[in-house]
Parts: structure tokens; sequence; C-alpha cells
């Protein structure tokens, strides 16, 4: 149980901090508690996309949503990036700290 959360915060660091430095312009001016929180939810979120569009790979017949294929999924990582580049756009948008309000 120990070992999930830490790999979930360790996830949520960095795939929030590669949406926040894809994010378009000045729009990802938010907390790094809230950056975590939108590479958490991306993570999550970009997993049930990507899987629910594209499956297990054929030579991976016992995967699941979490392990599509055998090894390293990098399309599955830039659909997660991307929901989380998304998710800090809306943050930022939310919590009114982007600088194109002005």
């Amino acid at each position: 149980m120990l070992g999930t959360i830490i790999v979930t915060l360790v996830v949520g660091i960095i795939i929030g901090f590669l949406g926040k430095a894809v994010a378009p312009g000045d729009r990802d001016n938010i907390p790094v508690w809230l950056t975590i929180v939108c590479g958490i939810v991306g993570a999550f979120v970009g997993s049930y996309i990507y899987y629910a569009i594209f499956g297990v790979a054929d030579n991976n017949p016992g995967g699941d949503m979490y392990d599509t294929s055998k090894g390293i999924d990098w399309w599955r990582h830039l659909w997660q990036i991307a929901v989380a580049a998304i998710l800090v756009v809306v943050a930022s948008t939310v919590t009114g700290r982007n600088k194109s309000r002005v």
C-alpha cells in the first residue's frame, strides 16, 4: 500500500511537470501541489483513455489498463502528459493564475 502511494506521487510529479512544461503560453502559473494533482489525475485519465481507444497489444494478452504492452509504453505516457497539460491549463484558468487575464 505504501509503495503504491509513493509510486503514484512520483508518477504525478513527473507527469505533472511534463504537462506543465508543454502547457501553452503563460497558463502554467499554478502551485506545485496543484501541478502534482494534475499529474496524478492526468496519469489515470490518460491511461484510461488510451486503454479505451487502443486496448491491450497483441503481444501482451494478460495485460490490463496499466500494462497495455510489453516493455515501456511510450504512447500511453504521451497521452498522460497531454491530459496533464490540459488539466494544468484548466487549473490555471479556474484559479485565476494565468497571466493572459490581465
